[in-house]
């Protein structure tokens, strides 16, 4: 059974309330906030759903040359996070029976103070519980500015459908703001752009096809041109685990680019250098959050496709997260591995 943070004792269960919308600055005004061993902050409000272990899990997979990263941001996992502000319920709004201070005058002197503060002037509202009203109007995450330059993202739990889900839509918040404050660095830059200039087919994300469409002078949706079919027996696809086995240095694939992966180019690309700089920062969150994952839990390369962009190459992605690997390593007890299966 779960333990409480506080006192160690187990969690005892908890009944279920009827849901009501609560101010994301109240809430973030007052929930403890905690700190994962590697020093990613969050907090919890709410009937998430989520398990301890599987939360603690996710938190600590984000190495902490990362973490180190975030000191602005603090997550809170809720149950549904709205897209945008409703009213229908303003007697909720402020309400949160796990309000901390000395005393109730005292906490309602705060808590009122804090709701008229410059945060809390377009608020967005939260779900203390599921509901299939609430869950037509949440979407995945909403950032909310806390004021002195701190952040709260804060993510709905009840929303995604599986851990899958719910970590990629973290590691992608944490790649997107690691990206914001180290930027790109040199060795991931220049192995992406050597795959786009050799025209690997694919890409990671809609924001990583589009802009690397637009550096080449493309229409940002463009599709991509026939590329040579591998032959069955040539054919192999990848799966990247989180087991207890390290990186593969014996795998079937090599880690440069294969002839394959390659259309043939016909002539020198218009490079538009305003694009290059978005692109090579889409690829890099993205690769970074792919990463994440993969050390959380295994998961197989078609989980990653997409309906409205052709998905990477596996052994284009296989080298871009070996980059990543090599860059920002694994914390202690999580390993990084990249499995290649033939067909049949």
């Amino acid at each position: 059974m779960a333990e409480t943070v506080q006192t160690g004792q187990p969690r005892a269960p908890q009944l279920v309330r009827a849901a009501r919308l609560v101010n994301a600055a109240q809430i973030a005004h007052d929930t403890e906030v905690r700190q994962s061993p590697n020093g990613v902050s969050f907090a919890t409000f709410g009937e998430t759903g989520l398990a301890d272990l599987d939360l603690d899990r996710m938190l600590e997979t984000v190495p902490t040359p990362i973490t180190a990263a975030l000191k602005a941001n603090t997550y809170y996992f809720v149950p549904l996070a709205l897209r945008e502000a409703i009213h229908d319920n303003p007697d909720a709004i402020g309400e949160n029976p796990d309000a901390i201070g000395d005393t109730p005058e005292a906490n309602a002197l705060s808590s009122e103070a804090f709701l008229k503060s410059e945060a809390a002037a377009e608020p967005t509202m939260v779900a203390s519980a599921y509901t299939d009203e609430f869950s037509d109007a949440a979407i995945c995450h909403r950032n909310v500015e806390l004021g002195h330059g701190k952040r709260g993202v804060f993510i709905s739990t009840r929303l995604m459908g599986d851990r899958f889900a719910l970590s990629f839509e973290f590691f992608i918040n944490v790649a997107h703001a690691f990206v914001d404050q180290a930027g790109v660095p040199a060795a991931f830059a220049d192995l992406v752009w050597k795959q786009a200039l050799s025209n690997v087919r694919g890409e990671t994300s809609i924001d990583a096809w589009e802009t690397r469409n637009l550096a080449f002078g493309r229409p940002a949706n463009a599709q991509p041109e026939p590329s040579p079919t591998a032959s069955r027996r040539n054919r192999g696809m990848a799966s990247f685990s989180a087991r207890q086995r390290a990186f593969a240095t014996d795998s079937v694939a090599p880690a440069t680019l294969s002839p394959l992966a390659a259309a043939p180019q016909s002539a020198p690309p218009d490079i538009h250098e305003k694009d290059r700089a978005p692109y090579l920062e889409a690829a890099f969150s993205d690769a970074v959050a792919i990463y994440l994952l993969s050390l959380a839990l295994d998961f197989d390369y078609s989980e990653l496709r997409e309906r409205e962009y052709p998905l990477i190459t596996p052994a284009a992605l296989a080298a871009r997260l070996r980059c990543i690997a090599e860059l920002y390593p694994p914390n202690p007890t999580y390993e990084f591995a990249v499995r290649y299966r033939r067909r049949a």
